[in-house]
């Protein structure tokens, strides 16, 4: 698969709790989409600092600023001061840092606060890795999303628009916005390109363009037939990202984050009507059914 490639891209390709990085060099210019989650900050400079072998990092870009991607920001930024694009609509509660709009406070997570020097947009061209790439809005999964095209090398670097087996959780419906007719046009808007390869947010890099955006709309059907079936993979996650982090919780410090999780409370107020513990009993078994988790005494272990 390394022969569709841009001759100047590197995908660094991370767990679940970290983002892909995908690292340009170019003959003038390097840049990076996506730095990672917090946690993961000091192995992410240390990653592109391998591939870079002593060049600098001149430009960093997000997709959008859920933590699992740019989490790392700060880091890079201390370390090489590279100049910073964000979406163009998160610009304002980025300048703020104002954590609630942000999400940051809602979900639990922890992302250091960082600056930008400019945004991006839908309908914007920018030169990566000596190669023009399109800048396309991709609403869905996060309102203000971005996802980035190359004609030249057909390749798409998808974010969490498309993963090889779905999306990324369709976080406005949590609030009773609207977001799945936005994936859906997403969705039809990345079928009319002419993709060879979709570096996606996370997991491996894949060229099955077709089955992937046919696995993609038969989820989305699932999920938006009935809300409350995006409601409870939303709380699956954000409940299996905390424990990516930490690897260990105890089953009461399980219950406290039911109970007190900002988003996790909203999301099952507005979709689900559960009691605290019907909801930590209900998250603890869904988790440990699939695999992955599992519970060891009074403590809730992650498995992989």
């Amino acid at each position: 698969m390394r022969d569709l490639f841009p001759p100047t891209i590197h995908v660094l390709q991370r767990g679940w709790l970290s983002s892909n990085n995908i690292l340009f060099v170019g003959r003038e210019q390097t840049a990076l989409i996506d730095s990672g989650y917090a946690t993961h900050a000091p192995q992410t400079v240390a990653l592109v600092a391998e591939v870079l072998q002593g060049r600098s990092l001149d430009w960093l870009i997000n997709t959008h600023i859920h933590s699992d991607h740019c989490g790392g920001n700060a880091a890079l930024q201390q370390a090489y001061g590279c100049r910073t694009s964000i979406p163009a609509a998160e610009a304002s509660r980025v300048r703020d840092w104002d954590q609630s709009a942000l999400g940051y406070l809602a979900t639990g997570q922890q992302c250091a606060r960082f600056n930008f020097d400019d945004t991006l947009q839908g309908g914007d061209e920018i030169m990566l890795g000596d190669v023009g790439w399109q800048v396309l809005a991709a609403p869905g999964h996060d309102p203000h999303s971005l996802i980035f095209y190359c004609p030249q090398y057909r390749t798409l670097i998808s974010a969490d628009a498309l993963w090889e087996k779905g999306f990324g959780v369709i976080f406005p419906e949590l609030d009773g916005e609207s977001g799945f007719a936005e994936a859906r046009a997403t969705l039809e808007m990345i079928a009319e390109l002419d993709i060879a390869l979709v570096i996606p947010g996370h997991g491996q890099p894949f060229t099955d363009i077709a089955s992937a955006l046919t696995f993609a709309n038969s989820r989305l059907d699932y999920l938006s037939a009935e809300p409350a079936r995006n409601a409870q993979n939303a709380l699956k996650v954000l409940l299996k990202f905390l424990l990516l982090e930490h690897q260990q919780l105890s089953l009461a410090e399980v219950s406290r984050i039911v109970a007190t999780t900002p988003l996790i409370v909203s999301t099952n107020a507005r979709h689900l009507h559960l009691s605290d513990t019907e909801l930590t009993t209900w998250l603890i078994a869904q988790l440990v059914r699939a695999g992955a988790a599992k519970v060891d005494g009074d403590s809730l272990l992650n498995a992989d």
